[in-house]
């Protein structure tokens, strides 16, 4: 009697050696999604329904003196980099499942990559070097919450 051992297949001895990203991807669409729900929900309480007027009280004044203060820049930047990396994750997997040709799925999850990253960059700019009045801006240029 002879006893032969079946070698493992290769999807499960790469699996041993390296990151399962697939697993961590699809764990952070869950956790990322969780989180969303919580800051979206505040974020529209505080910005329609805990304000004086709704909606028509959202303007420049509004947003300059709500980002003076770091616990929103950093509530803000929060949602900006869960949504957006959710977002972009989502996309990738779109983009892996219905993207047969290789060259092709490289070049649109290069694609992804690049406006994920100058997206985040961009958002997070805005939100921590935001600075309703300038200084050395011409007076008639500043809003109305400027003392000049």
């Amino acid at each position: 009697m002879t006893t032969e051992t079946v070698e493992a297949p290769r999807s499960a001895r790469t699996a041993r050696r390296s990151t399962n990203w697939e697993k961590w991807g699809w764990i952070y669409m869950r956790a990322s999604g969780v989180v969303l729900v919580v800051l979206v929900f505040g974020h529209l309480f505080i910005n329609l329904l805990a304000g004086e007027g709704g909606v028509k009280a959202i303007d420049f004044a509004f947003v300059a003196g709500k980002w003076a203060d770091p616990f929103w820049q950093v509530y803000d930047t929060l949602l900006l980099w869960l949504a957006l990396i959710h977002g972009s994750n989502g996309m990738r997997t779109i983009v892996n499942d219905y993207v047969g040709r290789p060259t092709t799925r490289k070049v649109f999850l290069g694609a992804l990559v690049a406006s994920s990253v100058v997206l985040l960059v961009l958002g997070s700019l805005v939100i921590w070097t935001f600075s309703p009045c300038p200084a050395g801006a011409p007076a008639d240029l500043l809003p109305s919450i400027c003392s000049r």
